[in-house]
């Protein structure tokens, strides 16, 4: 259990440290919020791989899989507005919340042609088709 304590090498001695205390407010800044990309999982399913990313609160329209070569690009683009007023019309409160998010994934061993996407519940799910494995043909050569 003592292994998974988090290990520091402060020994009880306050040290000025600049570039690590910045690390760790961009760190509390942004962690929560998403900002840097969403989740993700890959199962292997035999045949296929699928893909499973956590984006809760998109809309359908709002995702976008683009497909370039051997890399297919996942993006989406989250815009909302929460407005509470008082009875006077004054803002009591007023968030806006606005996300782009970004990943790529190599799919050089897959058929892109055959890959189907769906939506549902906040998870999109890619089912990604293994390409066939060819086996080379066997022959023996004639020594001439």
């Amino acid at each position: 259990m003592y292994e998974m304590m988090p290990f520091t090498r402060s020994h009880g001695v306050d040290l000025y440290r600049p570039f690590r205390d910045l690390e760790e407010l961009e760190r509390s800044l942004f962690a929560g919020s998403g900002a840097a990309a969403f989740k993700t999982d890959i199962r292997d399913a035999g045949d296929v791989y699928v893909l499973e990313a956590d984006l809760p609160g998109m809309k359908k329209e709002d995702i976008h899989i683009d497909i370039d070569g051997d890399r297919l690009s996942i993006s989406a683009e989250r815009s909302a507005v929460k407005e509470e007023k008082d009875e006077n019309g004054g803002y009591v409160r007023c968030e806006r919340s606005y996300g782009s998010f970004s990943r790529s994934f190599d799919i050089s061993g897959i058929r892109g042609e055959d890959i189907s996407a769906a939506y549902a519940d906040g998870v999109l799910t890619l089912t990604l088709p293994k390409q066939a494995k060819t086996v080379p043909a066997s022959r023996r050569l004639e020594i001439q």
